[in-house]
């Protein structure tokens, strides 16, 4: 949903990073292969963040969901039918190839200094099941999980800060901010 991710960008931008949105990473034909999709067309990320003053890249998958069950922790199991929807949190191999291209071609592009710190993300509007278990799970593999109330949370702080001409600002202000009486 392109709306959501465009709310997330907003936020991690609010958190020092610049961002693009649908990012493309061009994969080789040896990394297709690599990853077992020879016929792949180029892996599309949500949102990608680069952060100069820590050399930091942040791929943040986002998944709404809010007017459906929601995210489960189940689908984080490889031999789950909903995990084909996260295959960079379930396929090793992918993660790997796909964001070392990544820090390649932003590095080749002259987007981020050399030799970057890549971190994985997942933003949910919403669980169904196993929040505690996905936030654990996410910890020991190493990924950032943003659940529900960090959305809610960095949408309150948005409220707060000077106009910005953007989506998220304006109705964060407008359902968020205590009206003066």
């Amino acid at each position: 949903m392109d709306a959501f991710e465009k709310v997330i960008e907003q936020i991690i931008r609010q958190e020092g990073y610049w961002t693009r949105t649908s990012f493309k990473v061009e994969l080789t034909k040896p990394e297709k292969v690599a990853i077992g999709r020879p016929s792949s067309p180029r892996w599309e990320l949500d949102v990608v963040g680069y952060n100069a003053a820590r050399n930091e890249i942040r791929v943040i998958e986002c998944k709404s969901y809010l007017d459906s069950p929601g995210v489960h922790y189940q689908h984080f199991d490889p031999a789950n039918k909903g995990a084909k929807r996260y295959k960079l949190f379930v396929e090793p191999r992918t993660r790997e190839v796909v964001l070392r291209r990544l820090a390649l071609q932003l590095t080749h592009q002259g987007l981020c200094a050399p030799n970057p710190k890549v971190e994985l993300a997942l933003v949910a509007g919403k669980v169904s099941k196993g929040e505690t278990e996905i936030k654990a799970l996410f910890k020991r593999r190493g990924f950032i999980w943003y659940g529900p109330d960090w959305v809610r949370k960095k949408l309150e702080e948005l409220s707060t800060t000077g106009y910005e001409n953007e989506v998220a600002s304006v109705v964060s202000k407008l359902l968020l901010r205590k009206r003066k009486t």
